[in-house]
């Protein structure tokens, strides 16, 4: 990784320590001095550019030791660093950086700022309102549990074809043509996520303790009711969201089940089994974009440049600056993830490449997350660097479906073909499963006290609520707790929904691309460069897309899927 400044440094001296708290003391003493010396909106933005100069530097310092952390994380030296981050620094940055924005929120001159600072006044309001110090500890000890499940799911491996295999590459098996192989191999998966259930299940629980006492203590009803202020999710409401689950439930869950009635009548089978989801139902081999990530890499470029010139500089910026982590390896933690460096203005991509076409859509994705963070690098604010998830995701969904045109950089044209098929009946198949996750959480946070069992049979009713026609018999107990594979439950609660008000607008984004290529991305790179400067509802308007998860939405873009496919299998 080869990284540097983005800007020089006005404020922070270039020597000092990010992770030692008595080199930062100083710096939040004199921020205060300086706050309390603004006398003029002029003085107050002076200020607000500091401010936003310490806050993207300590921000970069964490995103490092994370970034280190979930690359070995059987290293115990990176453990020990990011676990001073979380018990150490971060307890000790949270009610200074409090201090900072109560006070902040009292000024004259904070009120009398332009209608640009407009979305971070709304936000340092409800950062101040919700505040609460002994909050503090309470998230620190979250952090703490987050990384041991972090931990539990990258030590998973398995015994099989006379070696261990990680369940990243054990997942590849699912692919496969041989149906007794992959009967075999999910068997083996299920078994060895089943051995965990109970310590997952108790850290589970602790988790809902904390979060709920967080939530009572800054006054809210539910931990529901705090999460959606916390995430300043101004423009919709929990409410909103169980309409989406029902919009789901009626537009797209049929359309899956019907694609699945034809999957079992082409692998010509009596029933679907868990086994037979990921295979071709044409039992062709599995899809084999690349060899090597370095092929990944090159290739992914490729298409970038062709797509839009402007992408292919970004994305040239990755490869230069070795800003990538893509293979799988034993010890490194699950999933793919695009991480900012934040003063560097540089983004970082993280990854578990094992040589599916998997690997190619997450490599896309989190393009698109990078895409973004350097089109908005420009952004005076560190808090306008970063959006709102709802659109952060329009990006990176946005850019799986504008690159796939051009998925012959990997395969030929018959097998490029199947995998836009694939990629867009993988879309339908994700609604369900987010309303799914979504639902399930908000059961689980507005029913405090509920048992284990309570919360098992809450998550098969929506496994039967939302689900496809696969047969889990004999396999009941995997299927009550296949959710503890979901990070996101365990680590961002609630960070789920926003996948799918994204892929609406992602679906929006590639529908006007049919149309007018250019024009859109011109849209597209618009919208991105506004960072979180602007309300979610404008970020859309400026991307071309309509900020609505309604069946007004919904069923017209489902139709369209329905009829690409057919085209796709003509």
């Amino acid at each position: 990784m080869q990284t540097s400044h983005f800007a020089p440094r006005q404020f922070l001296p270039e020597t000092i320590d990010l992770t030692d708290t008595t080199q930062l003391a100083p710096v939040f003493d004199k921020l205060q001095a300086k706050l309390d010396a603004v006398a003029s909106v002029a003085d107050l933005e002076a200020w607000l550019r500091n401010h936003s100069e310490v806050c993207a530097a300590l921000a970069e310092s964490s995103s490092l030791t994370y970034i280190a952390m979930t690359c070995q994380t059987d290293d115990p030296e990176r453990e020990k660093a990011y676990m001073h981050i979380v018990e150490v620094v971060d307890p000790w940055l949270k009610p200074r950086q409090f201090a900072l924005m109560q006070k902040l929120s009292q000024s004259s001159a904070f009120k009398q700022l332009p209608p640009f600072y407009e979305v971070f006044r709304r936000s340092v309001e409800t950062q101040v309102r919700i505040y609460r110090e002994e909050n503090v500890a309470r998230e620190t000890e979250i952090a703490k549990l987050t990384q041991q499940y972090q931990k539990i799911s990258g030590s998973m491996t398995v015994q099989f074809d006379g070696q261990e295999q990680t369940l990243a590459r054990m997942a590849r098996i699912q692919e496969e043509p041989d149906r007794p192989r992959r009967e075999a191999a999910w068997k083996t998966v299920a078994d060895r996520r089943l051995k965990e259930t109970d310590k997952l299940e108790e850290l589970f629980d602790q988790l809902l303790v904390l979060r709920n006492e967080i939530a009572y203590a800054a006054d809210y009803s539910d931990f529901r009711a705090y999460t959606f202020a916390n995430y300043e999710r101004f423009d919709y409401t929990p409410e909103d969201c169980l309409r989406f689950h029902d919009a789901v439930e009626h537009h797209v869950v049929p359309l899956v089940r019907e694609m699945q009635e034809e999957r079992r009548r082409k692998l010509a089978v009596d029933k679907l089994r868990p086994w037979d989801l990921a295979v071709d139902p044409d039992q062709r081999p599995p899809l084999h974009p690349f060899t090597a990530s370095s092929e990944l890499l090159e290739k992914s470029h490729q298409i970038f440049s062709k797509l839009d010139p402007r992408l292919g500089d970004y994305y040239n910026i990755l490869r230069k600056q070795e800003l990538v982590d893509l293979d799988n390896r034993k010890g490194k933690a699950p999933g793919g993830y695009q991480s900012t460096l934040s003063e560097s203005r540089v983004p970082f991509i993280f990854m578990n490449a094992v040589g599916t076409h998997r690997d190619v859509e997450t490599m896309l994705h989190e393009a698109g997350h990078a895409f973004h963070a350097l089109a908005s690098r420009e952004q005076p604010l560190h808090a306008y660097r970063g959006a709102p998830i709802e659109f952060c995701e329009v990006a990176s969904m946005g850019m799986e479906l504008l690159a796939a045109p051009h998925l012959r950089a990997f395969y030929s044209a018959d097998d490029a073909r199947r995998a836009q098929r694939d990629h867009l009946e993988g879309i339908i198949k994700f609604f369900p499963w987010m309303a799914t996750v979504d639902a399930f959480q908000h059961w689980i946070y507005t029913h405090p006290g509920h048992t284990r069992d309570e919360r098992a049979q809450y998550w098969l009713s929506l496994m039967d609520r939302f689900g496809g026609i696969e047969d889990y018999t004999g396999f009941e107990k995997a299927r009550a707790h296949v959710w503890h594979r979901q990070l996101h439950i365990f680590e961002i609660p609630f960070y789920y929904v926003e996948y799918g008000i994204a892929q609406l607008g992602a679906l929006q984004l590639w529908q006007a691309s049919r149309r007018d290529l250019p024009s859109t991305l011109d849209h597209y790179l618009a919208g991105l460069s506004l960072g979180g400067s602007r309300p979610l509802p404008e970020l859309f308007k400026t991307s071309g897309l309509a900020f609505d998860f309604t069946d007004k939405t919904i069923a017209p873009l489902m139709r369209n899927v329905k009829e690409a496919l057919l085209e796709l299998a003509s």
